[in-house]
């Protein structure tokens, strides 16, 4: 299983299309969104959160103790925070595990499951890139929403799927979301 955290960070595209393609590919996922990620998810996509539910194999409320996935026990194989606020990442960095996202991180973390998280935040504060350090150390992955552009994108879809194919990558799925550079110009 999959564990798929929308925060409220903008950006919540990468979470859809990430979700969209786990679902086409028959991975089991399991969902859980933020009270504030469902008002970015209104504004920047016009969906609700029934729409994101439908996507998911399972979904968890963020505040809910008794969720299987906050424990070791519970064998999910990879956990992706798409897009992680800068609260949620250092919720994380410090071990504080206060809602359903962190602590399921949490155990990603104590577990040596992997863990990415995509921090959608510019400028970036010390702080931040010390608390991604931390995470980094300790096995996270952080893979910022930092697009590429050698693939020509044409659309805000094109820049996504880049996203989403790194995140892809990162969890051994296969896909063609982008075209891969292969060092010519072209």
């Amino acid at each position: 299983m999959i564990i798929v955290a929308i925060t409220g960070a903008s950006g919540i595209i990468y979470g859809l299309k990430l979700l969209e393609v786990l679902k086409q590919t028959k991975k089991d996922t399991s969902l859980l969104i933020t009270d504030p990620a469902k008002i970015i998810l209104k504004h920047e996509l016009n969906m609700n959160i029934n729409e994101l539910k439908n996507l998911a194999s399972k979904f968890y409320h963020v505040d809910d103790l008794e969720a299987s996935i906050n424990s070791g026990s519970c064998r999910f194989t990879s956990m992706v925070i798409v897009p992680c606020t800068m609260k949620t990442l250092t919720a994380i960095a410090n071990g504080y595990a206060n809602n359903t996202i962190t602590r399921a991180a949490d155990v990603a973390i104590k577990e040596r499951r992997k863990l990415v998280l995509v921090p959608r935040e510019t400028p970036l504060r010390t702080v931040h890139i010390e608390n991604m350090l931390r995470i980094s150390r300790e096995g996270g992955i952080i893979l910022p929403a930092m697009p590429a552009f050698y693939h020509n994108p044409k659309k805000i879809d094109d820049i996504a799927n880049f996203i989403v194919g790194k995140i892809l990558d990162v969890l051994d799925i296969d896909h063609n979301l982008f075209k891969r550079w292969h060092g010519e110009i072209p």
